[in-house]
């Protein structure tokens, strides 16, 4: 048995964090949280600012403190980790650091002209909600989804422009927190234009030497 480690997974939109947490949640025996998840199963939790619902059906950016308590919360509970959308900030960072100890923080580093490749070839099931992809991963017949049968569409936010603003908002606000890894000499950097075959080799290995 692997020890369970506390894992930072960072990355832009189509990085591959989703799959690549996966694996690492299953290798570890650790759970898989992210900022989203862990609103929604903590979204009645009294805080001194509110409930995160209370945001949440304004529509309205669930603010930092509870965040903050949202994701202490999940850790805190918690053998090992593998933490993705968090922390988006540099005072989340300081919070992190003073609730937790990280054994690793991998960065998966893709090219801008790679994410916008990957995000706009990206066709979701209408009825069920299945991922599918115009290059990398194409449904035995075209336009019609393999699990139900419904039609494949292309997300509004998957769109060009749409997508290369994302990753605008990405670089502007999570570029601090990664500088702020790199410079405490934590960052792992992964290439994530690799096969997911590949990256997830070097992702393990990279944890595994951390712990």
């Amino acid at each position: 048995m692997s020890q369970q480690p506390n894992v930072l997974l960072l990355g832009p939109p189509g990085a591959g964090k989703g799959t690549q947490s996966a694996n690492v949640a299953e290798e570890y025996d650790i759970p898989h949280v992210t900022t989203g998840d862990a609103l929604r199963a903590n979204k009645d939790m009294e805080t001194e600012h509110g409930t995160p619902r209370s945001f949440m059906e304004a529509g309205e950016l669930v603010p930092d403190p509870v965040v903050n308590e949202i994701v202490a919360e999940a850790l805190g509970n918690a053998e090992g980790y593998v933490l993705d959308g968090y922390p988006r900030n540099e005072d989340q960072v300081e919070y992190l650091a003073d609730i937790t100890t990280l054994d690793a923080v991998c960065l998966l580093s893709v090219s801008e002209s790679e994410l916008v490749d990957r995000l706009t070839g990206r066709r979701v099931c209408d009825e069920c909600g299945a991922n599918y992809h115009v290059e990398f991963d194409q449904p035995e017949e075209e336009g019609v989804c393999d699990e139900c049968g419904g039609e494949l569409i292309q997300r509004d936010d998957d769109t060009e422009d749409t997508v290369r603003e994302r990753l605008r908002v990405y670089h502007e606000t999570t570029e601090p927190v990664i500088e702020h890894y790199r410079e405490a000499g934590a960052l792992k950097e992964i290439d994530g234009e690799q096969s997911p075959d590949a990256v997830w080799d070097d992702l393990r290995t990279t944890i595994d030497e951390a712990i």
